[in-house]
């Protein structure tokens, strides 16, 4: 093989493999060919599963203000310096419960609850059996919201670190764009979300952004404290790949020696 030829086919080569990276680097190829059918089948937002060290606002509401004041844990901030004392001049601060390492919350008047494990609709049914029909003569309203909800984002994005959500749902293109979206060389088809389940126990899972199919995935949408991992992609990997010294010199030595027999050639013809 002559060195034009060689140099035709090394270039050749080049294209081949910039137009296949290409194609890796768009979301979702061809999302509109999806069938309204399987989009209006899609899973529905999952509900989350309460687990130690999430943060928990519990309302209890009722017919009754005064009866269900015990179940509501409140503090009272004067919005005034020289007040002290409740009054007109007082707001009511939200009372957060910790669940604790054991999967419990501390409620006013029922003592250790467990809701590690538990929905929210589950815990918040849990609640209401407990204060009905012992103290209340009416069933109460009981609302659950999260107030710390939040993954990670680590690896080929642009903005990596702790992504918050405002409530208790987020999605892993919402948690993508919160952190600044995937640099240049993130590996799109290959995406790792690692999750810690209620009793401790790990989940691996992995979805490729490339496909269109991801919005109706169960995995769509992110459980609290999940850890979302952009692996680089062969060109990130191949730019920090370090060449040991040694070897460098050797592979300049080659390339000396390969250039004086191509020189020499070229004289000799």
């Amino acid at each position: 093989m002559n060195i034009r030829a060689l140099f035709s086919t090394l270039i050749v080569a080049m294209l081949l493999v910039s137009c296949n990276t290409g194609k890796d680097i768009p979301y979702m190829i061809n999302i509109d060919q999806i069938p309204a059918s399987v989009l209006s089948s899609a899973p529905k937002n999952s509900e989350l599963i309460l687990m130690p060290g999430d943060m928990l606002q519990i309302n209890v509401s009722g017919p009754d203000e005064e009866s269900v004041k015990p179940f509501n844990k409140v503090t009272y901030v004067a919005t005034s310096r020289n007040t002290q004392t409740a009054g007109n001049n007082q707001e009511n601060s939200i009372y957060y419960y910790l669940v604790d390492a054991n999967g419990e919350i501390e409620y006013p008047m029922l003592g250790k609850v467990r809701v590690s494990g538990m929905t929210k609709t589950a815990a918040e049914d849990l609640i209401a059996s407990m204060i009905y029909p012992k103290y209340l003569t009416v069933k109460p309203g009981v609302e659950i919201r999260l107030q710390n909800f939040h993954v990670y984002a680590i690896g080929e994005v642009n903005k990596p670190g702790v992504v918050k959500s405002s409530n208790d749902r987020m999605n892993v293109l919402e948690a993508i764009a919160l952190a600044g979206d995937l640099t240049i060389k993130g590996k799109r088809d290959n995406i790792r979300i690692i999750r810690t389940n209620a009793d401790g126990s790990r989940q691996v899972k992995t979805i490729n952004l490339n496909d269109p199919n991801i919005i109706v995935s169960p995995d769509f949408y992110l459980q609290q404290n999940d850890c979302i991992y952009v692996e680089p992609n062969a060109s990130k990997a191949r730019s920090s790949w370090n060449v040991p010294p040694a070897l460098s010199l050797g592979m300049s030595s080659v390339g000396t020696v390969i250039s004086l027999a191509t020189f020499i050639i070229a004289l000799t013809k």
